[in-house]
């Protein structure tokens, strides 16, 4: 365990923590993911060995948080200013993969049958 307060740690490596999400995010969301990069510190510093690089760890800690963050961004909706009339087909045939309730209920149905022959011994109903 570190015997240097992690106030100190924190005042001696911010500013270091906070050029390396910069650099991978950019003025926008560094600040959120510098955050984050003190507050995972925090709950593993305890555990953090005397010897210790400090400034490392931390540093992998900044480049992992703001990857994070990049690819959060990624999977967000991007708002638009008027949605399209018709949804895009999810085919490359063109055909749209949705279906009735009737062929929901057989693939269901198909699908729960196939788990009983394949783990009898663990779902009711099973047959070796």
């Amino acid at each position: 365990m570190s015997t240097v307060p992690f106030e100190v740690v924190v005042a001696r490596h911010g500013a270091l923590v906070l050029r390396v999400v910069r650099a991978v995010l950019g003025t926008v969301d560094a600040d959120d993911a510098w955050s984050e990069t003190f507050l995972a510190a925090l709950r593993a510093y305890p555990d953090l060995p005397a010897d210790a690089n400090v400034e490392a760890w931390l540093v992998t800690i900044a480049h992992r948080k703001a990857i994070d963050v990049v690819r959060a961004t990624g999977r967000r909706a991007v708002p638009v200013a008027e949605p399209p009339d018709r949804a895009h087909p999810d085919r490359a045939d063109g055909r749209d993969l949705g279906g009735t309730a009737a062929a929901a209920r057989r693939a269901g149905a198909d699908g729960i049958a196939r788990l009983r022959r394949t783990y009898p011994d663990v779902l009711p109903g099973g047959t070796p």
